[in-house]
C-alpha cells in the first residue's frame, strides 16, 4: 500500500496487558485488517502499538485495540499520530511484527 494514502498512529495501553495474550490479539487484528505495523511491551507495564492503512481500516483497529481480548483489562488508552520513521522503527513496514521489549 502506498504510504502517502495511509494513516499511521500510535496506542499506548496500560493496565493488565502484558502476559495475557494482548500482543497476539492485536497482531491477528492487525492481520485481519490487513494493516502494516508492530507491537511491543514496554518496560513500564504497557503496550505500544503502531498500525499503518486507510483511515477507516485504522479506526476499526482502533477499537479493538481499546477492548483488547477478555484475558486483559485495559486501564487506560492514549492514542497519536505518527509517521514513517516510526512505522519503520519496529520493522512493521511491510507487515505486522510482534517485537519483544523496548
Amino acid at each position: 500500500m502506498p504510504i502517502t494514502q495511509t494513516r499511521i498512529v500510535r496506542i499506548v495501553v496500560e493496565g493488565a496487558v502484558q502476559g495475557v495474550g494482548y500482543r497476539v490479539f492485536v497482531s491477528r487484528e492487525a492481520g485481519r485488517l490487513q494493516l502494516d505495523g508492530w507491537v511491543r511491551n514496554r518496560r513500564d507495564g504497557s503496550v505500544e502499538t503502531l498500525v499503518a492503512g486507510p483511515s477507516a481500516v485504522v479506526e476499526q483497529f482502533l477499537i479493538a485495540a481499546r477492548r483488547g481480548p477478555r484475558t486483559a483489562a485495559v486501564a487506560s488508552h492514549r492514542i497519536e499520530e505518527a509517521d514513517e520513521a516510526a512505522l519503520r522503527e519496529g520493522g512493521g513496514e511491510h507487515g505486522f511484527v510482534v517485537a519483544g521489549e523496548d
